[in-house]
């Protein structure tokens, strides 16, 4: 598999995916790319300005996109995509409308003979076994949290250690802990902004300038730093 996994889109006061654009440009490589985004996280922007958003971006790194939307058939948008694309957003209707379209599982298909995918918030959580661990609002019914199970690891993209100043709700670590409670097998990785994870050959890399912080039940939360070896993540 190849799997580029990023936490958020932009960065405070930086332009949409600016941050990770070079990162994008080595992951999909030297020649041309026209991939396939899928833009059904969007919902309070048009897919048609979702696209040219990313659209934009992705050219400036020599690279295009192509939304599935304008596809009369999504399935074989997929099956013949050059990479596939999943844009940030609500990650519940991101998945409602993936499952219905039909496109779990040719995606998973396709991504797990070497498709490159690339994610990004909601996208990320796409790419994970369930979407329990979404920071999202649940606005719509997924019909089932299982979601493309690429990786075995549950992801919480845009991890904060601590609450804004008054807010008196559960942290995010205690939200975690919740889920840890129900879900004991699972790992989940507190994905801070502007971090990356990728996946290539059964291989984990991380980059950012912030530590990951792992959750795993029964033991206390702990920080892992990008220069160590993240491949314990992918242990089922």
């Amino acid at each position: 598999m190849n799997l580029l996994l990023i936490s958020n889109s932009t960065n405070p006061g930086e332009p949409y995916l600016d941050y990770p654009k070079n990162d994008i440009a080595s992951f999909l490589g030297t020649i041309p790319v026209k991939a396939v985004f899928i833009p059904y996280a969007g919902v309070t922007v048009t897919w048609d300005d979702y696209e040219k958003k990313v659209k934009t971006r992705f050219n400036e790194v020599g690279h295009d996109i192509v939304s599935i939307h304008h596809f009369a058939n999504s399935v074989e948008a997929i099956e013949k995509a050059e990479a596939i694309i999943v844009g940030g957003g609500n990650t519940w209707q991101l998945l409602r409308l993936v499952r219905q379209n039909g496109l779990i599982a040719p995606i998973r298909k396709k991504v797990l003979a070497g498709t490159k995918y690339i994610g990004w918030s909601a996208g990320s959580n796409l790419a994970c076994p369930t979407i329990k661990t979404t920071n999202d609002m649940p606005i719509a019914d997924p019909m089932g949290f299982d979601a493309l199970n690429l990786i075995p690891f549950q992801i919480n993209p845009h991890y904060l250690d601590k609450n804004p100043e008054g807010h008196g709700g559960e942290t995010r670590e205690e939200r975690i802990l919740e889920f840890l409670e129900v879900n004991r097998e699972t790992t989940v990785a507190g994905l801070r902004e502007g971090c990356l994870f990728q996946v290539k050959d059964n291989q984990l890399s991380f980059k950012g300038q912030k530590t990951l912080r792992v959750f795993q039940y029964g033991k206390t939360p702990f920080e892992v730093a990008p220069v160590e070896d993240f491949n314990f993540l992918l242990k089922k």
